[in-house]
């Protein structure tokens, strides 16, 4: 028997418990696949990043939800940085790069005077996929109708490292009487089967936020929502640029609030450049430990 420790961090609050939990593993070395898959299970949050040795890169981080490898998570990296950060096994390097099978990604974490630590960190390069499919069928997953839907902005798959739907949404009020039903989603996401569905709007809870955004959990994921979302953030920052902002040059920052509907209160900050047409996108956050929890493998 084997036991290893698993570190909860919060990412993107500084408070415990309102922002997005993430499982911590800190020595990976030894750990089969199939020993990372039930520790995550076993764990219980929607992804636990585990640290290994690279070849490539500063550091390899894998991720998993309790169903699944994915390719990359933007919390969970956020709460692997800021834990190895806060314990001082950065030493004083503040850039580094980590392997994903997203790609090696550039990361900065940088503290302020009253110590905080922020951790900012690139994302692959945006994608999107038109949706084709029904958008009726789309809404009744969710709990809303079709009227509900914002009457110009276009739904589509989009990715930074991960795939999600992004589904513009009218108004703030609805976010509150959505009831996913994930069991759906392949059967309506026939494009991108596995992907998530991130409803989003442009009215927020707190003035200063941008983007208000909900995240349900592909059903192959074994969870149902996403507290406070940094891939998915990322996206919409891309699409903001592409859709809501068209022709913007330069560079562009945004606030993105999630998971007020379940007790949480997140914060995440995206960063959005664009050099000729492509278009480049970090992501910003914060994080809190919490607690840790020890997982008996047999």
């Amino acid at each position: 028997m084997k036991t290893v420790t698993v570190y909860q961090y919060d990412a993107f609050s500084t408070e415990p418990d309102m922002g997005n939990p993430a499982g911590v593993v800190l020595n990976s070395e030894g750990l089969s696949d199939s020993d990372m898959q039930e520790i995550t299970a076993k764990a219980g949050y929607n992804e636990t990043a585990f640290l290994l040795d690279s070849d490539l890169a500063d550091l390899r981080i894998r991720f998993f939800t309790p169903g699944y490898e994915t390719d990359l998570c933007g919390h969970a990296t956020m709460a692997m940085i800021f834990a190895l950060a806060s314990r001082g096994q950065l030493g004083k390097k503040e850039k580094l790069t980590i392997e994903t099978k997203a790609g090696i990604l550039p990361i900065k974490a940088t503290r302020n005077q009253d110590g905080e630590w922020s951790i900012t960190m690139k994302q692959a390069s945006p994608k999107f996929i038109e949706y084709k499919g029904s958008k009726e069928e789309l809404m009744h997953s969710i709990g809303l109708g079709e009227s509900d839907l914002h009457p110009t902005l276009p739904i589509l798959y989009g990715s930074t490292g991960s795939w999600t739907l992004l589904v513009p949404v009218k108004h703030l009020s609805k976010f509150q009487e959505m009831k996913p039903d994930n069991q759906r989603f392949p059967e309506v996401l026939k494009e991108v089967p596995k992907a998530s569905v991130h409803p989003f709007c442009l009215e927020t809870h707190d003035p200063t936020a941008d983007l208000h955004g909900r995240h349900f959990s592909s059903p192959y994921s074994g969870t149902v929502e996403d507290a406070v979302t940094g891939t998915a953030s990322a996206v919409m920052g891309a699409y903001y640029a592409k859709f809501i902002q068209p022709g913007f040059t330069g560079q562009l920052d945004l606030a993105v609030e999630q998971g007020q509907e379940i007790g949480k209160d997140g914060r995440v900050g995206v960063h959005v450049s664009k050099n000729q047409e492509a278009l480049e996108v970090q992501i910003t956050g914060k994080a809190v430990y919490v607690k840790e929890v020890e997982i008996t493998l047999p």
